[in-house]
Formats: structure tokens, C-alpha cells, sequence
């Protein structure tokens, strides 16, 4: 097979054929391997107990997101197409294949991790969870009472036989299945039945909490021990801890959805009715058991996992709220304000003064609430407009829209309903706000709106002025705090022009909501300095590339520096390729999927790939071009792959300011590469290996150097989830 042929031998070619299969690393292979890194922070030796149980955690969430997800997406695609080949040279079979046995591997690792090491650490902290029989009488008693009371009323058994068939068994939910003993004499097929541990109940139930100590038994242990009372005159032969992962994805026609809330909310609930992809199940169940339920489920063999600890250990990250000794977690760190908010300037003055770059979470994301705050209390605004993808679920800043528009003021929001995972979410919240008076408008069929973009308006003297914010990350003041995002403030003429025309796109009716594509030309006459998906992105990356491969040559070899999250479309990867070739040297700072082969000979020996996990999340996207001396820099929320070139309203944006180009250059990439404590070198193989300091040189984890760079040059101030509700009140606004 092609995927067989070593990349070694294809570079040795005079003419090399650099879309062949074996210069692509298969993309889902590569995220497991990214799952791996989690799963090694996890083993970190000089992690605290809680980080470690927290990226355990993600390893968990992780892993059914690519069941849901990917993995079903795979078995969709062998409806339709077997033969079809990904850029690696593979079917879906195949994928399906390397996943079922990588997962098996992985899995074994992450609980071996558990049970080994986070579980005990955690003991040292003083988080216990126990078995029931190591408890003594009283505490027993007491459990005993809060499983009468608040525990049973809400279990339902469910009973197969000839008159009950067998029961639809939700997504992700935990369930127990209680074997019979056959009734002597009687020739009939084995009885069962299920109980699923309640989600709407915690799943750790403390025992007793000491100072500074906590105990905790798990819910399915409590039901198990008392499930013999909701089968009365039944003998119970086992007891079997499982659960399902069903597909969770869109399946939406554009010609056939007149209604896309209406369309989306019919999905959400034919969602739980996707087929099973995944079964974890408990340790020493009978073979005919388990025989039973991949019959019944329709789950293949190879995707049935033995859980040799607690079943879906997510839940388990509630731990980390705990009131521990502060050793146990990562030293806390509160987002700092930028220097440019130490005076009694409003907001809109600050950033007429110039252009202001913030850093989440190192810079604060109370900056961006006191933009939408002081714009919706402002008597002289008159309009906001904004795209709201991930809003999370208490949202000040769909409250500041909110208000905006009962001051008067014309209000606009793009709510996108396909986000994933946030869909009922940001229904509610479109719902809530045109209560208000906000314009909800739900975006696109065919694209997801993932683009992160605010417009205000202001009336200042005779003429009006666009204030415009741009970001990589999402208005979301939660996930502001734990990732890395990088946001701009502007009044920049151009960009207020594309901005206003980027909502125009959005909001009206035009080629994208309907008909053929706009044209490049069309484009590059509506937007002055951004690059637009999915019209102008991949062209212009693309175009980006040339040139540095064009002004490159071996006195002055051509430089690029990407930060994103994944790298998998198949033409920029050959773009990166060529430029290797050109002597372009190349860094690549992908956290996720990498479906490029860095250092192969002849082909990317002046490609480095680093890959950085630490305790926030890298999300940020940087783009620098050297341009033969004249750097060029782009931000925005395009990662670069097939889905934010072609299939969803994205926006990357210019970095015009010299000062800012070079704080993003000097304080931000240049850190990230210098990182020598939690960056990871990708290697031809599509392995990684971690970055270790050199005899004598300094460790430099490059997370920590950013919280230094912040506390360093920002202003103090009070706790971030108290100063995002309250900021933005200031008076005296000038013009």
C-alpha cells in the first residue's frame, strides 16, 4: 500500500511527488497522538495531584468527543464511500482499524496512570474515594439514608423480557445491568434489566469531609449495593458497569432546512437516537454478557474497551474545585490589566490613542467587557454588532448586549446554533435576547459562522466612528481565563470597514446564504486588509508562502512562523513543502493535529513542528511572514484545514501596528520557541519527543514566562470573576 512506502525513499527521488500519501501523517492517528501528550501531563512527576487528575480528565472528555465525532464520522463515510482515500493513503476501514488498536493502547495507559499515580497522589492531598466496605457502620447509615431519599425516588429499572423489549440506552450515560439467575427448571432466555446512575445526581457523594480532608464513594457503588430492593424476589447472578458513545454530528441539507433553529433542534433530539460507536464496560463481565449488548447495540468487538478503574473519569474533575492546600494545584494566577488601562480614560479614548493588543488570559478579558459595557451604557453609541460562537452558560456579555439594546441602541448578533456541544446553549441565549430587542440572526446553513468579530458604533461630534474588536477566541469570559487567545482593539478605518462588511455578509441575503460563492473579486472589493473564508484564505496563505519561497535565498533564507491548533489541509502542507525545498526555515506551532512530516530529507529538513500543553489551553492563531525584511503578521480564528478554508466565515486579520508586531514576535512566538520544559519536537514518524534543557542552559517553560511578562507589566486587579461583571461603568466619556 501506498501509506507503506517510506518517505526516506520518495524524497530520494530526483523528482519528488509531494502529495504522496507517505509525506501525510493520517489525521485521526494524529490527534490520538495529541490525546497522548494530555495523558502524559498527566504522568508528569512534578505535576501537583489535582493538575494531574485534571488533564486525566481531559484525556476522558477528549477521547468521547473522538467517538462522537470522528470515529462516527468514519462510519459514515463507509455508508457511502469505502474506497474513499485520505491525503496518508488510507480507507476508512483502515483509520477504524489503527484507532480501535491505538484507543486500546492508550486507554490502558490513562488508567494504569490513574489507579497508579493520580489516585494516590490524590490520597496524599487528602481526596479519598472509597469502596463501601471500607467504611464503618455510621457513615454506611448515613449513605444509607441519602440513597432513600434522594436516590432512589429518581432510578427507574427497566426490565427486558417478552414484554418489555430492549430499552434505548442514552448517550454517555452510565449505566448498570443486573443478570438473573435463571429460575430452576424453566427453559427461557436469561432475564436482565438496566438502571442507569442518574446524571442529574453527583457522581462522587461524600462520606465525610474532616478539615482539610475529603471522602467520597461513587454513585454507582451506592446503587449497587441496594439494587436487590428495585428487583424484589429476584436473585441477582451479576452486576455490570457500562457505557455507550453514539455518533453526535450535524447531518443538514441546506436545500431541504427552511427553519435552521427549528432543523437544529430536531437534530439535538434525534441525536440520542445515533447509532453506538463505543463501549466501555467494567472488568470480569461474562463474555455472553457483553456478546449481548454489542448484539443489541451494534457496536463492533474491536471498540469494546474493559475499564480497569471508574468509568468515565470527566466526572471526576470536580475534585479540583476543592479547598486544598494551595501545593496541590498550579500557583493561581489572576489575568492581570494592561498598562493601557491605568488612567481614568474610557475605553473608546484608549484605543483612539492606538491600537491595543491583549493576550488571554495573561491580559485580561475584563478589557473586552468594558468595551461592551461602556458601548451598551454610552448615550453616544448607537450600534453593536457581534458573533457569538462558544457563550458559555451565565454570560455577562450577552447581559451587556442585552442591556445595550433596552438603552436604545441597534443591536446585532450572529449566534451560531451548530457550535458543537453548545448547541441548546446558544439557543436559550438567542431566545433571551430577542426579548430584549437584540437582533439574533442565526448565521449560515452550509458554513459554520466561527469567525470572532465586534462592531460599535459611536456618534463623536459631526461624524460617526467603528470601534471593532477581533480576536482568536471566543466572547466567552469562562474560557477566556483558562486559554490562550490573542484579541485587538482597533478604530482603524480599514478594518472598521471590513468589519462593517463582514456583518452585511452575515446578516443579509447574499451569495453565501444562497446560490454560488462570491468571487475573489468581489471580495477583495468589499474587504480592504482581511482575508475571508471560505473565499480568500487558502489563496492568500497560499500566496503568502510563494513569495517567501520568491525573496528566499541561502544569504537571506526566507522565514515563516505559524501558530495554530491543527495543520491539515493537504495543499497548504505541500505549500510548506515547497518552501522547505526553497530553503524557507519554517516553525510550526501546532497543540493538536499535525498532519505534516517535518525533518524528511529533501522534503522539510527546514521544518521544525513543536507541539506545547501546559496549564491553559494554546487556542491563539499567529501567522509571520518575513516578507524579505518587511515581517507581515495575521491573527484571526482560522486554524489551517479544509473546514476553515472552505466550510466556515472566518477572518484573519492584519497586525499593522510596529510596536505590536513586535511584542507578538519578541514576547510571544519567541518565548513559545525557546520553551524547553513543556514543548514537544515532532518527529518524521508522526511521534514527538519532548524538549529537555541542554547541559547549563536555563528551563524555560514558556506558559510561565508569559504569567511573569504579565504580572510584570500589567496592572493589578481584584478577582477576574468579580472585575468582568463590574468593569465598565466609568463616567465622563470623552470625545
Amino acid at each position: 500500500m501506498a501509506q507503506e512506502k517510506s518517505a526516506n525513499e520518495v524524497a530520494k527521488k530526483p523528482d519528488i511527488n509531494l502529495t504522496d500519501p507517505s509525506l501525510y501523517v493520517n489525521r485521526e492517528l494524529s490527534w490520538l497522538e495529541f490525546n497522548r501528550r494530555v495523558i502524559e501531563e498527566a504522568q508528569d512527576q512534578l505535576a501537583p495531584p489535582l493538575e494531574k487528575l485534571k488533564f486525566a480528565s481531559i484525556f476522558s472528555s477528549n477521547l468521547d468527543e473522538y467517538f462522537m465525532v470522528r470515529v462516527g464520522g468514519l462510519f459514515r463515510i463507509l455508508e457511502v464511500d469505502l474506497d474513499h482515500i485520505d491525503a496518508s493513503g488510507r480507507t476508512p476501514r483502515q483509520e477504524l482499524d489503527e484507532i480501535a488498536e491505538k484507543v486500546r493502547e492508550f486507554v490502558a495507559v490513562q488508567y494504569a496512570c490513574i489507579i497508579d499515580e493520580v489516585l494516590p497522589r490524590l490520597e496524599k492531598a487528602g481526596i479519598f474515594i472509597h469502596r463501601i466496605d471500607e467504611l464503618d457502620k455510621k457513615e454506611i447509615k448515613r449513605l444509607d439514608d441519602y440513597f432513600e431519599e434522594q436516590v432512589s425516588p429518581i432510578l427507574t429499572p427497566l426490565a427486558v423480557d417478552a414484554g418489555h423489549p430492549f430499552p434505548f440506552l442514552g448517550n454517555l450515560r452510565l449505566n448498570l445491568m443486573v443478570v438473573f439467575k435463571e429460575a430452576s427448571g424453566i427453559k427461557a432466555p436469561q432475564a436482565y434489566a438496566f438502571v442507569e446512575a442518574p446524571s442529574i445526581l453527583p457522581r462522587l457523594i461524600p462520606v465525610n469531609t474532616e478539615k482539610g480532608r475529603y471522602h467520597f464513594i461513587l454513585l454507582e457503588d451506592l446503587i449497587r449495593r441496594h439494587v436487590r430492593w428495585l428487583f424484589p424476589g429476584m436473585e441477582i447472578k451479576n452486576i455490570v458497569a457500562f457505557r455507550v458513545t453514539r455518533i453526535h454530528d450535524y447531518d443538514l441539507h441546506e436545500e431541504e432546512v427552511m427553519d435552521l433553529v427549528k432543523s437544529v433542534e430536531a437534530e439535538l433530539k434525534d441525536r440520542s437516537n445515533q447509532n453506538a460507536v463505543r463501549l466501555e464496560i467494567e472488568p470480569g463481565a461474562p463474555k455472553r454478557i457483553v456478546n449481548l449488548l454489542l448484539q443489541k447495540l451494534r457496536v463492533e468487538e474491536r471498540f469494546v474497551y474493559e475499564i480497569k478503574g471508574p468509568i468515565n473519569i470527566c466526572d471526576f474533575l470536580a475534585l479540583y474545585d476543592l479547598s486544598v492546600d494551595a501545593s496541590h494545584k498550579d500557583p493561581p494566577f489572576n489575568p492581570r490589566m494592561p498598562q493601557q488601562f491605568a488612567s481614568d480614560k474610557d475605553i473608546f479614548t484608549i484605543i483612539r490613542e492606538g491600537d491595543v493588543l491583549l493576550h488571554h488570559p495573561y491580559d485580561s478579558f475584563a478589557a473586552v467587557m468594558d468595551f461592551l459595557n461602556t458601548a451598551a451604557d454610552d448615550p453616544d453609541v448607537l450600534a453593536i454588532k457581534q458573533t457569538l460562537y462558544r457563550i458559555g452558560k451565565d454570560s455577562p456579555v450577552v447581559a451587556a448586549l442585552c442591556r445595550a439594546a433596552e438603552n436604545g441602541k441597534q443591536v446585532t448578533a450572529v449566534v451560531e446554533l451548530k457550535a458543537r456541544f453548545d448547541e441548546e446553549h446558544n439557543i436559550d441565549w438567542a431566545r433571551q435576547m430577542e426579548e430584549s430587542g437584540v437582533n439574533a440572526v442565526f448565521g449560515f446553513v452550509r458554513w459554520k459562522t466561527h469567525c470572532k468579530a465586534t462592531l460599535v458604533v459611536r456618534r463623536e461630534g459631526k461624524q460617526l466612528r467603528r470601534y471593532v474588536h477581533v480576536s482568536s477566541g471566543n466572547y466567552n469570559t469562562v474560557t477566556a481565563k483558562i486559554y490562550t487567545d490573542i484579541g485587538l482593539f482597533t478604530c482603524d478605518p480599514d478594518f472598521g470597514n471590513d468589519v462593517s462588511s463582514l456583518f452585511n455578509v452575515l446578516t443579509g441575503f447574499n451569495s453565501w446564504t444562497g446560490g454560488d460563492m462570491f468571487t475573489p473579486e468581489t471580495v477583495a472589493a468589499m474587504f480592504r486588509k482581511f482575508m475571508i473564508s471560505p473565499v480568500t484564505t487558502q489563496e492568500t496563505i497560499h500566496r503568502l508562502i510563494d513569495r517567501e519561497i520568491e525573496k528566499s535565498n541561502p544569504k537571506a533564507p526566507g522565514r515563516i512562523i505559524a501558530k495554530m491548533n491543527a495543520l491539515v489541509d493537504a495543499r497548504t502542507v505541500c505549500k510548506l513543502y515547497e518552501a522547505s525545498r526553497a530553503g524557507v526555515r519554517i516553525d510550526l506551532l501546532v497543540r493538536g493535529i499535525c498532519c505534516l512530516r517535518p525533518g524528511i530529507p529533501g522534503v522539510s529538513e527546514n521544518i521544525r513542528v513543536t507541539s506545547i500543553l501546559d496549564r491553559f489551553l494554546e487556542h491563539s492563531r499567529l501567522y509571520y511572514f518575513h516578507n524579505g525584511g518587511d515581517p507581515e503578521i495575521y491573527s484571526g480564528s482560522a486554524d489551517w484545514m479544509p473546514r476553515n478554508f472552505k466550510k466556515r466565515a472566518e477572518i484573519l486579520y492584519p497586525i499593522k501596528n510596529t510596536a505590536l508586531k513586535a511584542r507578538i514576535m519578541d514576547e510571544i512566538l519567541m518565548t513559545y520557541l525557546k520553551d524547553n520544559v513543556k514543548a514537544r519536537l515532532m518527529q518524521a514518524d508522526g511521534s514527538y519527543v519532548r524538549v529537555k534543557p541542554k547541559d547549563g542552559e536555563k528551563p524555560i517553560r514558556s506558559q510561565s514566562e508569559l504569567i511573569a511578562i504579565a504580572r510584570k507589566g500589567g496592572l493589578k486587579s481584584p478577582p477576574y470573576e468579580e472585575l468582568v461583571r463590574k468593569i465598565g461603568k466609568k463616567k465622563g466619556l470623552k470625545r
